[in-house]
């Protein structure tokens, strides 16, 4: 089955939940409720990564992120594992040393933490920063560029002694909603690789913007629910081994049915290059 990792976000401005999770207690009673509802990860961030986003100074995402960690950790059943979505040193360590054992790397560049601490690792495709991320986002092979650099980081992790590693390709990151589909599109390819992949699409902007397609403006993120599990069953259907989202509940149903069907079809994953006799 693929794992779920809940998004907990404990900062003022996400994109979707910015400020719902900001009170330590709220965030710890919102972990909770997203383990009872099916979540295998829970994953904690102290900084929006949103296009446009303005950085946060390590000490400051330490505050947040923190305390969170160290009173889930309390509390979480074993089952249920706890992440860090951070792009600094600095937070990964703080947030293993209570009780972390994973880290979500929207940077792909702390490695070197996860093999020192022996957690898991989650390399993410993305160019520049958040805050100048879109303008970057040109490609003459979105799916080739994307796997060969996700391949390229997960090899040097490993060799690092990293024993848990997913990539991510990095929907809405430096990419356009073309882009984003082609990767979507292409899902097979990069779980092809052999490495276990992580996929986040929940309420991003791109799903607003396919829902509403050319009838103007995208979907607010309130209203894009529908279009994030047919993103999510997509990426399981195609094998990934891990999706990240804000509504845990109604993906966790989707992902029993998309197991079950799975399970009678051998455990074998589709992929989009599969041919249409193949289904009947």
């Amino acid at each position: 089955m693929t794992l779920l990792m809940g998004v907990l976000n404990v900062t003022p401005d996400s994109f979707y939940d910015g400020g719902r999770w900001h009170d330590p207690d709220a965030a710890v009673a919102r972990g909770l409720e997203m383990e009872r509802e099916g979540a295998d990860v829970i994953d904690v961030g102290g900084e929006s990564t949103r296009p446009g986003a303005s950085p946060v100074t390590g000490p400051e995402e330490i505050r947040r992120v923190v305390p969170v960690v160290r009173a889930l950790a309390g509390v979480l059943q074993a089952k249920t594992r706890l992440s860090v979505d951070t792009r600094k040193r600095s937070v990964a360590e703080a947030a293993i040393e209570e009780g972390a054992t994973i880290i979500n790397d929207v940077s792909a560049s702390l490695w070197p933490v996860a093999a020192e601490g022996g957690v898991g690792w989650v390399a993410m495709h993305m160019k520049g920063e958040p805050a100048d991320m879109m303008s970057r986002a040109h490609y003459g092979d979105v799916v080739g560029e994307v796997g060969s650099y996700l391949v390229e980081r997960a090899e040097r992790a490993a060799a690092a002694g990293v024993k848990e590693i997913w990539v991510d390709p990095g929907i809405g990151f430096a990419k356009t909603t073309s882009h984003n589909l082609a990767l979507l599109a292409r899902l097979g390819d990069l779980v092809a690789t052999g490495w276990p992949v992580a996929v986040g699409i929940s309420r991003k902007r791109f799903t607003g913007a396919v829902a509403r397609g050319t009838e103007g403006a995208p979907a607010p993120a309130g209203e894009r629910l529908e279009a994030s599990l047919a993103g999510a069953v997509w990426a399981m259907a195609c094998g990934v081994s891990m999706v990240r989202v804000h509504d845990v509940k109604p993906t966790a149903d989707a992902a029993r049915l998309v197991t079950g069907a799975r399970s009678a079809a051998g455990g074998a994953s589709w992929h989009p290059s599969d041919k249409k006799e193949q289904l009947r």
